[in-house]
């Protein structure tokens, strides 16, 4: 699958670029990656949020194995097939790995009450301006 393949599929987000990588390529909306090709199959990014979706859909995630031969398994799952065809389902199933992909670059919460590292938890009163 060529990269002018990958931007038809998912012309409906808008202008996404396609990007060689580790024998695949990664599609993505300005800096932030939402799917990669690899072995002509698209996997989507995915989150606790999505990954029930993919799986209700029988779909499997992208997998590899590492030089020491242990199977590492990604946060990407595969589209399903019947997006390749319809530009309305690739559209909403790249919106949502795009959605994935916001929340996982988004800054982590800490748990209420606690100051981040560096943050002092009170607040010094300022010095009143004469």
């Amino acid at each position: 699958m060529d990269a002018e393949d990958v931007r038809d599929i998912f012309r409906g987000l808008g202008p996404v670029s396609v990007r060689r990588m580790f024998g695949g390529q990664g599609v993505y909306q300005g800096e932030l990656m939402f799917a990669l090709v690899a072995s002509d199959e698209i996997y989507l990014k995915v989150d606790e949020e999505s990954v029930g979706f993919f799986r209700d859909q029988g779909s499997r995630p992208f997998t590899f194995q590492t030089r020491d031969g242990r199977t590492t398994l990604t946060s990407y799952w595969r589209m399903p097939e019947s997006a390749l065809d319809d530009p309305d389902e690739a559209a909403e199933l790249g919106a949502m790995a795009l959605a994935a992909a916001r929340r996982a670059k988004a800054p982590k919460l800490r748990k209420a009450g606690r100051p981040a590292p560096g943050q002092n938890s009170r607040r010094k009163a300022s010095k009143p301006v004469v």
